[in-house]
């Protein structure tokens, strides 16, 4: 099932080392089967004020994205953003194909 690392980026000093980690992160992703789905775009806020950027990367599933995000290649420069940018990341496995609000229930017990 497909996984997603997804950051929200406020505050970003776009400095010579965010430009060292947005040439180097697309060599950390393709190991891993990741892919960009959204990257830096300014989003339409429709609730709550919200600011900064958004990064939603697919993975081909959570041992993947675990993997890219674990790995000593993504490590080297993952500092090069924390220390640039107020920044949330989060990793979260996709719904599966035909998957309904209502299948949610079935979790509560």
């Amino acid at each position: 099932m497909t996984a997603y690392a997804i950051a929200h980026l406020r505050d970003v000093d776009r400095n010579a080392e965010i430009v060292d980690y947005i040439l180097r992160i697309d060599e950390t992703l393709a190991p891993f089967g990741g892919r960009f789905l959204v990257h830096g775009a300014t989003a339409e806020v429709i609730e709550e004020p919200r600011e900064g950027d958004l990064v939603i990367i697919a993975f081909p599933d959570l041992a993947a994205a675990r993997a890219w995000y674990a790995s000593p290649e993504y490590q080297e420069i993952l500092l090069l953003r924390t220390n640039n940018s107020r920044s949330a990341a989060i990793i979260v496995e996709g719904a599966p194909e035909g998957y309904r609000a209502t299948d949610f229930l079935a979790k509560l017990g």
